[in-house]
């Protein structure tokens, strides 16, 4: 992969996962947001997804953030056109296994839905169900 990108309000998590994502190799870049409505600009530039930057391989995105949050975010995402949106796997990554917050992401078609933390066996499944 090209490009990774971790959106989380928890600074000790975002660098644990840039180096579980470093140590396995897995991109050539791994970028870190630690706010949704700064990562979705920079990354898609607005609803049209618009941007100078070429899409990113695979988003992890944190349901609970303070201002924009991942439910938010997947809003924004879902509302980008479909080519747009194809070029990109987008992940949520959090510590929430209530129900509702899984229902409602599986509103989402083709998002996946982990449970922190981040380890090796859940990459690799990631990869091998997604970047096969």
């Amino acid at each position: 992969m090209n490009h990774i990108v971790l959106v989380d309000d928890n600074e000790t998590t975002s660098f644990l996962n840039n180096r579980l994502l470093g140590r396995l190799a897995v991109a050539e870049h791994v970028s870190t947001f630690s706010r949704a409505d700064e990562a979705f600009e920079q990354l898609w530039g607005s609803a049209e997804g618009g941007s100078a930057v070429p899409a990113p391989d695979l988003v992890f995105v944190d349901l609970k953030m303070p201002g924009v949050s991942g439910f938010e975010f997947l809003e924004l995402y879902n509302a980008l056109p479909q080519p747009v949106q194809a070029k990109t796997v987008m992940a949520v990554l959090t510590t929430s296994m209530h129900g509702a917050d899984t229902a409602r992401v599986a509103k989402y078609p083709n998002v996946e839905y982990l449970t922190k933390p981040l380890t090796e066996e859940k990459m690799l499944k990631l990869l091998e169900k997604r970047f096969q």
